[in-house]
Formats: structure tokens, sequence, C-alpha cells
């Protein structure tokens, strides 16, 4: 385990529960699926979506049928500054993210982006999620092309419309200019640090949730960015 990290999460664990932090932080919300989605055909395609720290959210579609790979990383702002030791003064531009490879004939991008607001963070926070606060936090969606600019625009009307949540929907959408992988030690950081204090607390709770609230999606074995040889 990375001794700064530890350290890291330990503090954002204290300042989360010195400002009140409750269970309501990690529960999901039953959404329809989106009205306008992208058609299914061959091949493999490409999601980049924000949502807090990576890990939890790497590990929601790392446990997501159809989902061939789930890559934690940066994007947002310039090659130059994508690394852990730079993005956490929230001036880069980026924000922590993860690209999902997946199969458009087993899951959809609708249906990724279901996943992603339901069960992957609250997208009405802004800029934070959980004890985590800061620009590299915010919600995001990276779209590659109008077809999933126009799908992304379309969902989050018609969730705010419905009055989905609480709050209106602070998601912000942006052209993917470039994503960048993380370092090795933040990939399947979830699967290998179960009993880490931050792990256990956030990014548990969430694949829990994918399981209860959408198991029509839900895989028991993780896609891993590096499997067990």
């Amino acid at each position: 385990m990375n001794k700064p990290l530890l350290i890291a999460g330990a503090i954002a664990l204290g300042a989360w529960a010195l400002t009140g932090g409750s269970a309501a932080a990690e529960s999901a919300v039953k959404l329809p699926p989106p009205a306008l989605d992208t058609p299914a055909q061959a091949g493999r395609e490409t999601a980049v979506f924000a949502g807090g720290c990576f890990w939890g959210v790497q590990a929601v579609f790392q446990h997501t049928q159809g989902v061939l790979n789930a890559v934690s990383g940066y994007a947002g702002g310039r090659k130059e500054t994508a690394s852990y030791a730079l993005i956490g003064s929230g001036l880069t531009g980026h924000a922590e993210s993860v690209q999902i490879t997946y199969d458009p004939k087993q899951i959809s991008y609708g249906k990724l982006l279901q996943v992603y607001f339901s069960v992957a963070h609250d997208p009405t926070q802004l800029n934070r999620q959980g004890p985590d606060s800061g620009t590299q936090y915010r919600s995001a969606v990276f779209y590659q092309d109008a077809n999933q600019k126009q799908v992304a625009e379309r969902y989050i009307a018609q969730l705010d419309a419905a009055k989905a949540f609480p709050g209106k929907i602070v998601t912000q959408l942006a052209p993917l200019a470039g994503f960048y992988p993380a370092e090795a030690y933040h990939q399947d950081y979830a699967t290998l640090h179960p009993r880490e204090p931050y792990i256990a607390r956030f990014d548990l709770p969430k694949i829990a949730n994918l399981k209860t609230t959408m198991p029509e999606v839900y895989r028991e074995q993780p896609v891993l960015v590096f499997p067990p040889k």
C-alpha cells in the first residue's frame, strides 16, 4: 500500500467526519434509463466519466457487465500536468476520471450513464464527493462525439425534469481533449485494498449499491487493469 495515500485517506476521513458526514453520501438513487441512447454496433467504444476519487468510480465500472476495461486517470487538463502529484492543487484543470472501454452490443452508452448517475457518485455535489473537495473531484462527462454529448445532455435534462435528485445536477459536460492513465499504483485500487478505511467506507458501498440497485448489469468478478497471472 502506498503510505502517502493511506495518510491522505485518513486526513480525508477525519475532515469528512468533522463536517458531519453521513451514510447518505454513498446512497444510490434508482433512476430510469435514458429516453435517448446510442445505437448498438459492433466493435469497442469508450466513455470517460469523472465523479470524485477515481478508485470508487473505477471499481463500479469494473463490476459492470459489458465493460471490457476501466482505467483510472486524468482528463480536462494538459498532458504535462497529468500526474497525481500535480492535480491535487486543483489548478491543472484535470479531474480524476475513468476511461471505460465497453462492448456496445452488451451495454450502451446510456446504460453506462445510468450507472454513473445512480451508483458511481452524487451528481448534485459541486467540486466535491464525500470527503474529497476541489475541482479535481468534480462531476464531469467528457464526451467524445456529438452522439455522446446529445445523449448525456438529454439524460441530465430528463433527470432534472423528473426531480430524480433533491438538488439540481451540476455535472460538467466537456469535450474530451485527452485522457491520461494514472500511475500504476492507482489501478485496481479498491480490489487490492478492500480493508483500507477509505475504500471500506466510500467505495465498497458503491459496489454493493450497484448489485442491489442495478442487478441486471452487476458482475461479481471485476475486470481488472492488471489481472493476476
